[in-house]
C-alpha cells in the first residue's frame, strides 16, 4: 500500500503517478511506499492553501476555536503515543525511549499552542495627534514548512502548531527519508476539526518539490530547518519575490568544562549531547573545550561512558544508540574519523561497523584536537565527539566563538559569576549552564550567526507567522 500525499487534508496520488521506497535504517530495507510529489503537486497544494486562506473557514475560525481544535489534537497524539514512537524509530532509527520521548514533546507543543491560539495579540500605543493608535497581529497568509529527516515528528510540530494557531495555511514539505510521522500527524489534525483546505504534506525531492514551493509568489511565508548549504539556497530562491524566511540551520556547538565541574553529572550529559540521536542533531555539544587540570580525567572518564553505550535495534528497550540515517551518512562520519586521526587526533574509542545490517557506527572519542582540525571546525552530524583542552576563560571564549556556527552550548562550573560571564559572552542563541539541555517548549530556540535566524518554539514563534498592522484612529 501506497502512502499518499495530503493536500489539503485530501489523500492524493502524486500527479506524475511516481512513488519512491523509504528505507528503513536499521536493516538498510524497504518500509513503505510513498507517493513522490512534483513541482505540479506544490502548484495545487498552494492553490489550495491560497484559497483557504482567501476564503475560509481557518483564518475566520476564532482563536479560542483554533486552539480546542490544536489542543485535541495534542489529546490524539498522546493516546497514539506508542503507535507514533515505533514509526518514528523505525522510519529514523531512534531508540524507542528516545521516539517515545519525542512523540511526548510533540503532543506537549500542540497543547501549548492550543492554549496560545487566543493570547497572540497587540498593544495600545501613546501618540501626540490625539486619537488611539493599535497593533494588531494578523495571520501572514501560505506558509510552507521545511522539515529535516533527524527529528521529524518534533520539528514539524514547532512549525505547524505556530503557523496554525495564528490562523495560517501550511504545506509541510517533509524530508525524503522521514515523511511517515508528518503525514501521520496531519491525518490526526483533520480526525480533531482542522478544516479542508487548511493542511498539505508534500513528501517528495528537495530539488523539485521544495524548489517550486519557495519560489512561488503566492507563498508568504518560508520556515526551513537543515543544513546551511541548502539554507542559502532557500534565500536565494525567496529574495526575487520577498517571501519571509526563517531558518535553522547547522552547528558545532561548544561544550565548556571548567576545572571545578562536578564530574560525575558533567560526563553523563556531556557524552548524550553528543550521541543522542547518533549525533545527528544540530545542537550537538560535539566540541569539548576542557580545562587543563581535570583533561585526562574527563577524556578517560568520557571515553569509558561512551565506549559502554549500547548501540542496537531501535525497537529493543535496552537501546540506547541507533544506527545512521543512511550509508551514506554513515561514511560520511567515518571519514571524518580517518582526517581528524591523519591531523593528528588520538582515537580514545569507537568506530567500529557492527556486523549487522543496516547503517550501525560505534561512538567516537577524539581526544588531543586542535581547534584548526576540521573535525573541530565542520560539521560532521554523526556520534563523532573531539575533545579540546583550554587554560584560560579568555581562551576558552575566543576558542568557543571560533567558529561559523552559533546555535547552542553549554557551560559547566559552580562558579556563578564565571557561569554569567561565559553565558554572556559565547555568541550562540541557546547556551545552558551545568545542563545539556537546549530545546523548551516554552522558550525561544534559534542560532546566530550561519546557524540561521528566527526563533521557534515559546510565543516568540508568533513572530515568525503573524505580520504587524498599526491602526490610528483619529478623534478628529
Amino acid at each position: 500500500m501506497t502512502e499518499l500525499l495530503i493536500v489539503g487534508g485530501e489523500h492524493l496520488a502524486a500527479t506524475e503517478g511516481r512513488t519512491f521506497e523509504v528505507v528503513e535504517p536499521s536493516t538498510a530495507e524497504s518500509m513503505a511506499e510513498v507517493a513522490e510529489a512534483g513541482p505540479q503537486d506544490a502548484g495545487r497544494a498552494v492553490d489550495v492553501a491560497l484559497r483557504a486562506f482567501e476564503e475560509g473557514p481557518w483564518t475566520r475560525t476564532s482563536a479560542r476555536e483554533r486552539g480546542r481544535i490544536l489542543t485535541k489534537a495534542s489529546f490524539l497524539i498522546r493516546e497514539r503515543q506508542e503507535e507514533l514512537a515505533r514509526l518514528e524509530a523505525r522510519n529514523g532509527g531512534k531508540p524507542i525511549n528516545a521516539a517515545r520521548g519525542e512523540i511526548d514533546l510533540v503532543a506537549n507543543v500542540f497543547e501549548y499552542w492550543g492554549g496560545a491560539a487566543n493570547k497572540i495579540f497587540g498593544e495600545t500605543i501613546p501618540v501626540v495627534p490625539p486619537g488611539i493608535d493599535v497593533t494588531l497581529r494578523e495571520p501572514v497568509g501560505v506558509c510552507v514548512l521545511i522539515t529535516p529527516w533527524n527529528f521529524p515528528a518534533v520539528i514539524a510540530s514547532w512549525k505547524i502548531a505556530p503557523a496554525l494557531a495564528c490562523g495560517n495555511t501550511a504545506i509541510v514539505k517533509p524530508a525524503s527519508q522521514t515523511p511517515l510521522t508528518a503525514l501521520a500527524v496531519a491525518d490526526i489534525l483533520t480526525e480533531a476539526g482542522l478544516p479542508e483546505g487548511t493542511l498539505s504534506v508534500l513528501p517528495g525531492p528537495g530539488a523539485s518539490v521544495a524548489a517550486a514551493l519557495v519560489s512561488d509568489p503566492r507563498v508568504s511565508k518560508i520556515s526551513f530547518t537543515g543544513s546551511t548549504e541548502v539554507g542559502t539556497n532557500v534565500m536565494q530562491e525567496a529574495a526575487g519575490n520577498i517571501t519571509r524566511v526563517s531558518l535553522e540551520l547547522g552547528g558545532k556547538s561548544a561544550n565548556v568544562v571548567f576545572a571545578d565541574a562536578d564530574l560525575d553529572v558533567c560526563v553523563e550529559s556531556s557524552v548524550w549531547s553528543v550521541f543522542d540521536n547518533a549525533g545527528q542533531d544540530c545542537c550537538a555539544r560535539s566540541r569539548a573545550f576542557v580545562q587543563e587540570p581535570i583533561y585526562e580525567e574527563f577524556v578517560e572518564r568520557f571515553g569509558k561512558r561512551a565506549d559502554a553505550i549500547v548501540v542496537g535495534e531501535p525497537l529493543d528497550e535496552s537501546t540506547e544508540m541507533g544506527p545512521l540515517i543512511s550509508r551514506r551518512q554513515r561514511q560520511t562520519s567515518i571519514d571524518y574519523v580517518q582526517l581528524g586521526v591523519d591531523e593528528g587526533a588520538r582515537r580514545v574509542t569507537g568506530g567500529g561497523v557492527p556486523d549487522r545490517p543496516g547503517f550501525f557506527l560505534r561512538p567516537v572519542v577524539l581526544a588531543d584536537v586542535h581547534i584548526d582540525m576540521q573535525v573541530a571546525r565542520e560539521e560532521i552530524f554523526g556520534p563523532v565527539a573531539s575533545l579540546i583542552t583550554f587554560d584560560s576563560e579568555d581562551e576558552v571564549i575566543r576558542m568557543a566563538n571560533d567558529s561559523p556556527y552559533g546555535l547552542a552550548g553549554s557551560v559547566w562550573t559552580q562558579n556563578l559569576g564565571r557561569a554569567i560571564r561565559v553565558a554572556k559572552s559565547i555568541r550562540t542563541g541557546n547556551i545552558s549552564v551545568n545542563s545539556s539541555s537546549s530545546v523548551h517548549t516554552e522558550a525561544p530556540f534559534g542560532g546566530y550567526k550561519q546557524s540561521g535566524f528566527g526563533r521557534e518554539m515559546g510565543m516568540h514563534a508568533a513572530e515568525l507567522y503573524t505580520e504587524l498592522k498599526n491602526v490610528y484612529f483619529s478623534e478628529l
